[in-house]
This record gives structure tokens, C-alpha cells and sequence, in this order.
């Protein structure tokens, strides 16, 4: 008998014993089950197509999480069991996937993809059943826009916000050293694009003028005739909204064709561990936005790096760490609840969630009314042959390189 099964049994013939039991769980869904039964946390992630570098990454973060938790006794006094679907970095797959764990597997959490795109339908099948969606990559304003009334985004900033500090660091420089002219090409994705088109807004209404703005598929992988126009408008920036493969395609070929820009900023890819080698290691100079830093000296943070590394054999990047902070507020709203299951009890964890503070690998969280966190990201730059931290000044480990060497 499967252990759903046996949850099942004992809430029906001693739900009454069960609920008196587990004090602290009350309500109508009748408890937080047995103690020997885990609690299943339902994911769908983008195992393969388009996401598949970053969901991979965010599965890497997730069961890092599930692991670290467990050992320390669980939650609750349960093991963490997670159920993990391919949707395939198909929206309609997502949908099907969700459907089906809190449908058909009654699974007692779910938690979020990667990508907005499927953040988005996969977050209106959590609020059509009443669950909290704590999700670790759905940044775009979209997200905030729909009215979700369940979900949080479990990172300092959203997409439009994650530029904001290298915006006003180079509005903020003398006028004869600021960049006149940007190349912008995003991917058609609400990520992608928000991270581009935010630090675009800033620019713009600062007096820099855009003159390359290119959107393409995110299937797209000849990027020759995209960084043409953007090598021969001279640009002195470009700013790639990019996913991780997209952002490697396009460098690459701006380098093939000598274009050397002052500055050069891309979404995501340059803080993969893949990035310097699939770009020939020339990285120097390249800036992107991030949420998280290893060297962040949060507890949390200390033993994430640690036991991550143990497990993985490598540091977490972003895109982990988010999926471990995701993991960490929905622990927050279990112990604080006391209970975790579908019901009565998503509508304690959704409340004390948007009531509180949570402390994660990425620092101290809030949110909004809308789920939307109150942070901002920093910014970080390949220098001397490493990723660090540049802005804003109260965080950096080095100074900004600017204008950026030749690549």
C-alpha cells in the first residue's frame, strides 16, 4: 500500500485522534497526516527544450533543499519527498503538470518552474485549487499582473528592476564618459525581455538613445544577421535579455564579427558555470544582474554553499540558490503553520507568507500584494578571469571595469 494510501486510512478512521495529536493543525483538512508519512512537494521543470540549462539548475537547488532539510529531522518531524515532472519548457505540458499533481497525485506542496512562461499558466492551476505558489524564476512585471492572489516570487527583484543599479551608476557619470548609443536583442520571453526593457526605460529617459531593438524566437539560434545590425550601428552598448544558449549564440557571433563595445550586459548566461568556456573564455568586462552571491555572509547561506557542494560537487549559481530560497519560504510557512497539506491549511501558509519576513540565502524577504518581493539585484562583471559583485558599492568585491577590454 502506497503510502498516500495509508495517509488516506488514517485520516479517515482516526482523524479525530490524528487532529488532537498535531496540535497547532487545526482545521477542516483534518491535520498534517503521520508523522512517517513524507510530505510531497509537486514540481514541474523544463528538463528538456528551450530551459532545460536553467531548470536543470533549478531541480540541482530544489533537491539540495529537500536534502539539507531532511537530514536536519524534516519538516514537521517529516521527510521532504519531491515529485518532479518534465514539462518539456512547454506552457500547455506545465498546465497538464500541475493538473495532475495536485489533481490526480494530491501532492501537499507544490513550487514553481523556471521561466515566466510557464510560471504564469502554471500559477493559475495553483490558485484555481487554493495553493500556495512560491515560485523561484517568474520575474517578469506579467507575473504581478494577473491578479494572483497566492503566489510569491522567492528572489530580491523583479525582471524590470534588476538593472537598476547599473542604470544609475551610468547616468550618474559625467556626460562625456557615459554610453550615448545601446543595441538591445532580447528573447521573446517575459523574463528576458523585462530584464532588457527595464534597464532600456532607465536608459532612454536619461538621455541614452536606443538604436537596435531586435526581439527573437527563443528557439532562435543563428544570431548573424542580429549581430550585424547591432556591429554596424556602432553601438557603445549591448544588452543581450537573454536566456543562457540565446546569450552564448549572440556573443559569440558579435565576437566573430570584431564589434567591441564599451559595455556589454546579458541576462542569466554569464553566471553560468558554462558560460567562460562556451565563449572562449573571453568574458572580461561582461556584466549581468544577480540575486545571489556564494560569498553572502547570511547563515544560510554558509551551510547552503557547504553541503550544495558536498552534494553536487560544485557552488551553486543563481538559479540554485533561488530554488533553495524557494524551498526555504515554504519551509518558514509549514513550521510557522504547523501543518502543509492541501485544504483549509494553504490559506494559513499564503497568509503568514504575505504577513512575514523570511531569512534566505538571498537575504531578508517581503513581499507585496501582488507576491512581487521589496529587494533590488545586484550587479556583477567578469573581472581578472572571475564573476564578482561591482554594484552597488555598499556590496562589491571589486570596482566596476568600464569601458570594458576588447573580446
Amino acid at each position: 500500500m502506497t503510502s498516500r494510501a495509508i495517509r488516506t486510512r488514517w485520516a479517515t478512521a482516526f482523524g479525530a485522534v490524528v487532529a488532537l495529536a498535531l496540535a497547532g493543525c487545526s482545521g477542516d483538512d483534518g491535520g498534517s497526516g503521520s508523522t512517517d508519512d513524507p510530505i510531497v512537494v509537486g514540481i514541474s521543470l523544463p528538463l528538456t527544450g528551450d530551459f532545460s540549462e536553467p531548470g536543470k539548475g533549478v531541480q540541482r537547488g530544489y533537491e539540495a533543499w529537500a536534502k539539507i532539510t531532511n537530514d536536519k529531522g524534516g519538516l514537521l518531524g517529516r521527510q521532504i519527498e519531491l515529485k518532479i515532472l518534465d514539462d518539456q519548457s512547454n506552457a500547455d505540458r506545465v498546465v497538464a503538470d500541475y493538473e495532475q499533481l495536485i489533481g490526480k497525485d494530491n501532492v501537499d506542496i507544490v513550487v514553481g518552474p523556471f521561466s515566466t512562461r510557464l510560471v504564469v499558466p502554471a500559477a493559475r492551476v495553483a490558485e484555481e485549487y487554493g495553493m500556495l505558489f512560491v515560485e523561484p524564476a517568474g520575474a517578469a512585471n506579467e507575473v504581478f499582473q494577473q491578479g494572483f492572489k497566492n503566489l510569491f516570487y522567492a528572489a530580491p527583484a523583479v525582471a524590470n528592476d534588476h538593472y537598476n543599479h547599473l542604470a544609475e551608476y551610468l547616468l550618474a557619470l559625467p556626460p562625456g564618459q557615459r554610453p550615448t548609443t545601446v543595441a538591445y536583442a532580447a528573447m521573446d520571453d517575459p523574463f528576458a525581455q523585462g530584464t532588457a526593457y527595464g534597464l532600456k526605460a532607465k536608459l532612454e529617459a536619461g538621455g541614452v538613445r536606443t538604436v537596435v531593438d531586435e526581439v527573437y524566437p527563443p528557439n532562435t539560434t543563428d544570431f548573424g544577421s542580429i549581430a550585424a545590425k547591432i556591429a554596424s550601428s556602432k553601438a557603445d552598448m549591448v544588452v543581450g535579455g537573454s536566456q543562457y544558449q540565446d546569450g552564448v549564440n549572440l556573443i559569440v557571433a558579435l565576437q566573430q564579427l570584431r564589434y567591441q563595445p564599451k559595455l556589454a550586459a546579458f541576462s542569466t548566461a554569464p553566471t553560468s558555470p558554462e558560460f567562460a568556456a562556451a565563449i572562449g573564455n573571453k568574458t572580461e568586462g561582461i556584466l549581468s544582474p544577480t540575486g545571489y552571491t556564494q560569498k553572502a555572509p547570511y547563515p544560510s547561506n554558509v551551510e547552503f554553499v557547504e553541503k550544495y557542494t558536498a552534494q553536487f560537487g560544485s557552488a551553486p549559481e543563481e538559479d540554485e540558490a533561488n530554488a533553495y530560497t524557494t524551498g526555504q519560504v515554504v519551509a518558514a510557512a509549514v513550521t510557522a503553520a504547523g501543518c502543509a497539506e492541501q485544504g483549509e491549511c494553504q490559506k494559513k501558509l499564503v497568509d503568514w507568507v504575505r504577513g512575514n519576513k523570511v531569512e534566505t540565502v538571498v537575504g531578508p524577504l517581503t513581499w507585496d500584494a501582488t507576491g512581487k518581493p521589496q529587494g533590488a539585484h545586484m550587479i556583477q562583471q567578469w573581472v581578472g578571469g572571475q564573476i564578482q559583485i561591482v554594484l552597488p558599492a555598499e556590496a562589491k568585491e571589486t570596482d566596476i571595469v568600464y569601458p570594458k577590454p576588447a573580446w
